[in-house]
């Protein structure tokens, strides 16, 4: 069964959202998401990109619409929320890390959801600390396991968020611009460990994203955020000059595209490349959209 074939995973419904003082974040957003997919939600700040996922999350709720999930049901109905964030694991921008535990002890926070409330009171069982020890290691910081978050760098950090979701083993991973501090080359580093942890265990995931060429190498799709609404959803290849100045529209010049495309590796250069110089025309020169 090719991944088109597959049923949705997560089906979101005329979701809104308009906080107080009537600012709408989302208008409306209809989507589907399959099993195994990754989804790439890309604008510039203030499109609505972490609002739908922490709508996804049950961090935010909405003002009007629906979100269902594939053996969970409706969210919002009675125990939805809970199995939900037992299943879907998150990796934040700023690691939401405790600086003072260590690097075991913030991944074995991935399995709190699998206890009581005083279960957690006490050391965990030797099994979770073997699966968030397996989960560090998939990591690449086995060997940082005892060390205090606050001592490790900010890639280290990112890494064991990660460690921290895989925990959970969840079907699905909602990362929030998880490279947006980081320099390019850790950036790309841990985007490229997310896409091959999530194929290996075939993992469904959403990333929101600014950088267009990161965008386009590891999305499999790409849904376009502006002004709270979908103005673009389709594949990387079909992102061209008309949809992005859709979705970048009054943008401020973007000319570390460029330099971030520059760092690409040769098979993803051209493509990259292509992609950040539209960027920078559109923006320089209002006038070509």
């Amino acid at each position: 069964m090719s991944l088109l074939d597959e049923p949705a995973l997560i089906q979101i419904d005329d979701l809104s959202v308009t906080y107080p003082g009537g600012r709408e974040a989302l208008r409306a957003i209809t989507m589907a998401v399959r099993r195994g997919e990754s989804v790439v939600l890309l604008g510039k700040s203030g499109a609505g990109k972490s609002t739908l996922l922490r709508c996804i999350n049950g961090l935010q709720e909405p003002t009007a619409g629906s979100i269902r999930v594939a053996g969970i049901g409706r969210l919002g109905e009675n125990g939805t929320w809970k199995e939900l964030r037992r299943q879907t694991g998150m990796v934040f921008q700023l690691h939401h890390l405790i600086g003072r535990h260590t690097a075991l002890q913030n991944v074995l926070m991935g399995r709190i959801g699998y206890h009581s409330p005083l279960r957690t009171l006490f050391p965990l069982p030797a099994s979770d600390v073997r699966l968030a020890m397996e989960c560090l290691d998939r990591v690449g910081l086995a060997d940082k396991a005892m060390q205090r978050a606050d001592r490790l760098s900010g890639g280290e950090r990112q890494r064991v968020g990660i460690a921290r979701a895989l925990a959970q083993e969840p079907r699905i991973v909602l990362a929030d611009e998880p490279v947006a501090s980081l320099d390019p080359a850790t950036a790309l580093s841990i985007l490229e460990l997310l896409d091959r942890i999530s194929r290996e265990d075939g993992l469904t995931v959403i990333f929101s994203l600014h950088q267009i060429d990161f965008a386009c190498r590891f999305g499999e799709r790409i849904i376009g955020l502006a002004g709270g609404e979908i103005v673009f959803d389709g594949m990387p290849e079909e992102l061209t000059e008309n949809p992005l100045a859709t979705i970048y529209h009054g943008s401020s010049t973007c000319e570390a595209q460029l330099d971030a495309a520059l760092n690409q590796p040769q098979d993803h250069k051209e493509r990259s490349l292509y992609h950040a110089k539209t960027m920078v025309d559109l923006t320089l020169d209002p006038s070509s959209m």
